[in-house]
């Protein structure tokens, strides 16, 4: 029993020093990153056929190794024309809520979003767009159920926490541009970059003002490519630099409509694979039904963790719903619309 505590003493003391020590810690995550478009960049805010796209995501991640990690987003976006120029502005809305660990570790998220879409052609859908998403970011802890040395030794966690919770202020900007390939509007791409956390918000337990949310570059652009009048590929990339560290996720959907009108299928079901570097291969499904979407992923880790995870890495699944809210302001009658 005494090595047992040892080593569960050492497990905690590694995981208090990743938490709460002056290394600052990277941003969440979801390996369905196109389907968190404000998550990746404010400005792809908007970028799709209709007036209103809300989506969840959640994630449930390394069940196998310890207390997984559970991760929730909900987004809401309106987008509506601006004047008599073919351009748009673009509200949103991201809710996150990310828990992990014994501790209860806990991250919530507010982050309202504004994007204005600028249209550079009279004739085709094209696009550049600026975004802005800032809010209040809440992260706490079950102290409770902190265990450390101390605790064995009766002097309750022996850390100088000054709090168990603390919120900031966060924000991000970002800009894309989106066009339509050859005057074909079933051919789209996107580039965007995107600058996360440029307040530098103070992140940490002990109110150190060295201790600092580290700025995040993310660099995305996807494009959709029709194949035949039934079938289409999708192809999406992120590339994001934090505090020394990159991380590159890329992949592709190919998408199959059933039924038979081809601009207005009863069922789209899509296929594909994304791989996040050296860490997972992410197999993807797809089902579009109407307005609605559901998309269903797993992680298989390939990264040295494969060993203690057996492969095993995170169950991911998201619903979304795109339509238009027939009004006045409504896109629907555009004949230029952001979209892809």
């Amino acid at each position: 029993m005494a090595f047992l505590k040892k080593i569960k003493n050492i497990f905690f003391i590694f995981l208090l020093q990743l938490l709460y020590s002056s290394i600052p810690a990277q941003d969440i995550h979801f390996s369905q990153f196109f389907e968190t478009p404000l998550l990746r960049n404010p400005s792809l805010a908007g970028i799709y056929t209709g007036d209103v796209r809300v989506q969840a995501v959640y994630r449930d991640q390394w069940n196998s190794v310890t207390n997984a990690y559970r991760t929730g987003s909900i987004s809401g976006e309106y987008k509506m024309p601006v004047g008599k120029s073919n351009d748009f502005v673009t509200t949103g809305m991201e809710i996150l809520y990310d828990r992990a660990g014994t501790i209860g570790w806990t991250t919530t998220q507010l982050l309202p979003a504004l994007n204005y879409h600028k249209s550079l052609s009279n004739v085709q859908n094209r696009y550049l767009s600026l975004g802005f998403m800032g809010g209040l970011v809440q992260q706490y802890f079950d102290r409770s159920k902190m265990t450390t040395n101390s605790t064995y030794d009766g002097l309750g966690d022996g850390e100088s926490l000054a709090q168990a919770n603390f919120t900031y202020a966060d924000g991000s900007v970002g800009m894309s541009y989106n066009s339509s390939i050859n005057d074909n509007p079933n051919n789209n791409y996107f580039i965007g970059v995107a600058y996360h956390h440029f307040n530098h918000p103070k992140n940490s337990f002990y109110r150190s003002a060295n201790v600092q949310l580290p700025s995040k570059w993310v660099f995305s652009g996807g494009v959709k490519l029709e194949v035949t009048e039934y079938s289409y590929l999708t192809i999406q990339a992120d590339q994001s630099f934090q505090n020394g560290s990159s991380e590159t996720v890329a992949g592709a959907l190919y998408g199959l409509k059933l039924g038979p009108d081809s601009e207005k299928p009863d069922y789209t079901i899509h296929g594909g694979i994304f791989s996040r570097w050296n860490d997972a291969l992410i197999p993807v499904i797809k089902l579009d039904y109407s307005s609605f979407s559901a998309v269903f992923s797993y992680d298989v880790n390939v990264s040295p963790l494969k060993t203690s995870s057996y492969g095993r890495g995170g169950f991911e699944m998201s619903v979304s719903y795109i339509g238009f809210l027939n009004k006045y302001k409504s896109t629907q009658n555009s004949t230029l619309c952001p979209r892809f």
